[in-house]
């Protein structure tokens, strides 16, 4: 029997849908598939598929529960390992977040902060193969590959001597950009022109730092230098710096502020940091100006620096120094040096930036998220006496009470009394808690808290550098560590640092609970169980934290170092100390991620 062909309108119309709904589906995973691998549709939804893993701890009532737990010390097991693609994890640097903003002014590459609610609680692990890393000096040569195995800068960048792969290591010529054959034979260069020797220059900034061999040069004429670069393109520049030894930052010059007081670098310095220091009315060059401290010197090298192609570029950048009253000291080659004035003498009289004196409201030192200004600091707004020339030579600037510390009430007497305090403590630290501090074993430390930089300077005789942290909400005391010859930055303890993890050996914090409190209020703003974890997530495998406050606090904090994997101790205060204090001491355990963890 044939078959028999019936009208459209006759057949079955449930047998239609349900051919129509298979065909769609099928069709409709093959579109996926296209989408998924030959668009970048994959790679979102890959990286949306690995946050919402980051995420399973941040339903805000399970997320405050666990918080809860932890301090209370009923939580009895460590808080969760983060997923194995979080080893190098930086919440406020976060390019997944972050790419969905404003190229304007490079504002998707300044630091912007999930809420604590969308944060994971979890511990960031090391990458596999993750070893304790080459100690102090030999690190500023060398490092293990296997620590951040990144090969894009030494693809890249391996013929201009910024870092090559060489059997378990990475290893660093000391080149840059700007200076293949290494930065000591560029460095002797500009000692033709600034004085690199004799205690003269003791802070300086380097922009687009690369991997920070600059820096890392000048450490050894007496110099401290702070680099800094944004996340980008180059990925993990900044820990490389970090890893070597070298003090470094992740920052961007975007539409803040950088976090720094008015007048702290002795010398501010770009290699082919391409910053358009002329546009947008110099806001850029207004910025270094606010930064450096009068009498200080401004290098600048490769673009726009008579820089083919680049004459009205090159020609602005003149223009707006000599508007400033900048005193040309040589154009050589691709690179240019000036020196700022000394004073107030400079006369911004009408010119083509726009550019006219702040009025006496508009704090220079206040730089924690505070919007770029197109207006000149002049010198007087800061009280205080600290053009160069005017403050002593390194190392006698170290204990030498600056003016700028009467930004106290009787700062004077108090930074003398914090400088004895802190001599007296870190002697208590090395002889009796017996840390490591001196021992090759610690290199790179924070202090948290740090007031006056007394705890630094009490360690300036040994191979550290410590980044000094002055909360934002707290006193601007950060100008005077400056003036002593130190480094640091702003932050507000309540949300995540900008570095990389596993990036210090030793963090130190006096205070703990101060830091997490609203100003003059016994109220919270955020709690101690993130404030540890993002402590964690910052120090390196074994490596120590040390904690000062009430004994309350310090058993609060003693229970939370559990859950974080330290291993804690806790100590009486030295003897010749009044408050009323202990003292915890962790070590950070080496733990590695395990299949169990994922």
């Amino acid at each position: 029997m044939g078959h028999l062909n019936l009208p459209a309108s006759k057949r079955n119309p449930r047998q239609w849908k349900l051919l129509d709904f298979i065909s769609a589906v099928f069709f409709g995973l093959v579109l996926l598939f296209f989408l998924l691998v030959f668009t970048p549709l994959g790679d979102s939804m890959a990286a949306s598929g690995r946050q919402t893993l980051l995420l399973s701890t941040s339903d805000p009532r399970q997320r405050h529960r666990l918080v809860s737990l932890v301090e209370l010390g009923h939580h009895h097991k460590p808080i969760e390992a983060c997923p194995a693609d979080s080893v190098d994890h930086m919440p406020c640097e976060d390019p997944r977040r972050n790419s969905q903003l404003s190229r304007e002014m490079n504002l998707y590459r300044e630091r912007h902060c999930p809420l604590p609610d969308e944060t994971p609680l979890c511990l960031i692990p090391p990458p596999p193969g993750y070893k304790i890393p080459v100690q102090w000096p030999e690190s500023l040569h060398k490092i293990w590959h296997s620590n951040m195995p990144h090969n894009k800068i030494a693809d890249r960048k391996g013929h201009q001597g910024w870092m090559k792969e060489q059997g378990p290591y990475f290893i660093f010529p000391g080149g840059g950009t700007m200076f293949p054959d290494g930065a000591a034979p560029y460095i002797e260069k500009l000692g033709q022109y600034i004085p690199i020797n004799g205690g003269t220059l003791r802070t300086a900034l380097d922009m687009g730092c690369g991997v920070a061999s600059f820096g890392g040069s000048l450490l050894s004429e007496g110099i401290l230098t702070l680099s800094f670069a944004p996340r980008d393109s180059h990925k993990a520049q900044i820990q490389f710096a970090l890893e070597r030894g070298i003090p470094a930052f992740v920052l961007m010059l975007g539409t803040r502020r950088l976090p720094f007081p008015a007048f702290a670098f002795d010398l501010v310095h770009c290699s082919r940091c391409l910053i358009p220091f002329t546009a947008y009315n110099a806001t850029y060059f207004v910025e270094v100006d606010r930064l450096l401290r009068p009498g200080g010197y401004l290098v600048i090298s490769g673009p726009p620096v008579q820089w083919p192609k680049q004459d009205k570029e090159w020609a602005d950048l003149q223009s707006v120094a000599s508007t400033l009253c900048y005193e040309l000291i040589v154009v050589d080659g691709n690179t240019v040096i000036w020196k700022k004035p000394d004073g107030d003498s400079c006369l911004l009289n009408q010119n083509e930036f726009g550019l006219e004196s702040c009025d006496q409201s508009n704090d220079p030192s206040n730089a924690w998220y505070f919007k770029l200004r197109r207006c000149v600091a002049p010198t007087s707004s800061v009280n205080g006496e600290f053009p160069l020339g005017m403050i002593p030579k390194w190392p006698d600037r170290l204990t030498r009470a600056p003016s700028r510390a009467l930004v106290m009430r009787n700062g004077i007497d108090l930074f003398q009394a914090d400088t004895r305090r802190w001599t007296r403590r870190v002697a208590y630290y090395k002889n009796t808690l017996h840390l490591k501090l001196g021992t090759p074993a610690v290199r790179n430390v924070m202090d948290m808290n740090a007031f006056f930089g007394g705890f630094a300077a009490a360690l300036a005789s040994d191979p550290v550098w410590v980044m000094n942290v002055v909360p934002a909400w707290k006193p601007l005391t950060l100008g005077v560590i400056y003036d002593r010859g130190l480094i640091g930055v702003y932050h507000d303890w309540c949300e995540p640092f900008s570095t990389y993890p596993r990036t210090y050996d030793f963090i130190h914090v006096a205070g703990i609970d101060s830091l997490i409190k609203l100003p003059g209020s016994s109220k919270s703003r955020c709690n101690l169980v993130d404030l540890m974890v993002e402590i964690d997530r910052m120090l390196r495998p074994e490596g120590t934290v040390v904690i000062r406050d009430s004994p309350e606090v310090i058993d609060k904090v003693a229970r939370i170092a559990h859950a974080v994997r330290w291993t804690p101790t806790i100590h009486d205060k030295e003897p010749e100390s009044h408050v009323r204090e202990k003292i915890l001491v962790a070590t950070k355990t080496f733990w590695k991620l395990t299949s169990t963890s994922h």
